[in-house]
């Protein structure tokens, strides 16, 4: 249900409320304690952060996409580990069970996602398969009234945290593609299911990554989503959603980005005047802020699209590999006007910088994307002719 425009910035100006009271004012906190404090992520849940996409009949906000890449662009100014953390609820933990999920799945698990009650993780990677998802290699065979699942699962994030796991598995032994992939909803009590140690990582040191592995993990034989075979379709419908809402969190960290470089060169003085007054200086000023504008009106558009039900899977690749590229020549910008004081810890700008590196690599690398446009353009071309 998209949200009439009143109405959308009403609740936009609300998150950018509580993201100038409480997490600008929290950010370095989750940055030494590596992690986001409970209370925070209590308010996140009060204020529907955990369910912006999840119906209202079961306990969400049931926004639109549009009014959901609003949302993001404004919750992330603030510390990426904040969206992290309700990401996966919103996009692949909960959008597979919304297409494929039987109602005693959506009736057991959407409500409590959208209330941050249970905190949900999506296990497609693996060690020696990232982006080629069709040459996974954990394994689900039928036992009687269970599924064994075996394989290990590699950076999943919310892992060490997670209460439930979509896990895309090979239900077909002698499949060697797609078509052999099922998706399982695993809860973190099964038998034969453990975390591996916590990942360190170059950034987001707020949201935590693991490995998942399953040792003869049995499942319940009612744990598959939807029917066998349709793993490979509900990871790329996800991803579609998951990749707008990458774009949306790039924006809105290019966003913070430009703000922290305004304050900064309209404060620091060179050669007699404010360096926001040297020529260079506005150069990445403007080109940074034109390739945002540029990002920020694609994803919209493709939000919209998205809503009307419309093929976005071009659109959305386009979106995730424009504005995750952008955000990334942003902070390079951004630091360059900062100069030393920029690869200090004492500014913000050394933090973003590494936490917005990884976003041209989840959800699908900038080259992958590439391919899936490519791709798109082919088969929409063979059509015409």
């Amino acid at each position: 249900m998209a949200l009439d425009d009143h109405t959308r910035k009403q609740f936009v100006a609300a998150v950018e409320r509580f993201v100038a009271e409480r997490l600008l004012p929290n950010e370095t906190l989750v940055e030494e304690q590596r992690r986001v404090p409970d209370d925070i992520l209590g308010e996140m849940a009060a204020l529907g952060l955990f369910g912006l996409g999840i119906p209202e009949r079961w306990g969400g906000l049931g926004l639109g996409m549009e009014d959901e890449v609003a949302v993001l662009i404004a919750l992330c100014r603030a510390s990426l580990s904040f969206r992290s953390a309700i990401g996966i609820n919103n996009g692949v933990g909960s959008h597979g069970l919304l297409s494929y999920g039987s109602d005693a799945q959506r009736e057991r698990y959407l409500a409590r996602m959208a209330a941050g009650e249970m905190i949900a993780a999506f296990c497609l990677t693996e060690p020696d398969c990232g982006s080629d998802a069709a040459a996974l290699r954990t394994s689900a065979r039928r036992d009687g009234d269970q599924w064994v699942l075996n394989g290990v699962k590699r950076y999943i994030t919310n892992a060490p945290s997670a209460d439930v796991f979509t896990v895309i598995a090979r239900t077909d032994a002698g499949s060697r593609d797609h078509r052999g992939l099922s998706a399982f909803i695993v809860e973190r009590g099964a038998p034969g299911l453990s975390i591996g140690n916590t990942d360190r990582k170059m950034g987001l040191h707020g949201s935590h990554t693991a490995d998942v592995i399953f040792s003869d993990c049995r499942i319940p034989a009612d744990a598959i989503i939807g029917e066998p075979g349709l793993g490979f379709a509900l990871a790329m419908s996800s991803l579609n959603r998951g990749r707008l809402g990458v774009a949306a969190a790039a924006i809105g960290a290019g966003r913070r980005l430009i703000e922290e470089a305004l304050g900064y060169a309209t404060g620091r003085r060179a050669f007699g005047q404010p360096i926001a007054q040297h020529q260079l200086v506005q150069a990445m000023l403007a080109d940074s802020e034109t390739e945002l504008l540029a990002a920020q009106c694609m994803v919209e558009h493709t939000a919209r699209r998205f809503d009307q039900d419309l093929p976005v899977i071009k659109e959305a690749s386009c979106c995730k590999l424009f504005a995750t590229e952008t955000v990334g020549k942003v902070a390079d910008r951004v630091l360059q006007i900062f100069g030393g004081a920029g690869f200090m810890c004492d500014y913000p700008i050394e933090r973003i910088c590494r936490d917005v590196r990884v976003m041209r690599i989840y959800e699908g690398t900038s080259q992958i994307q590439q391919l899936l446009i490519a791709k798109q353009m082919l088969k929409e071309h063979a059509g015409k002719n």
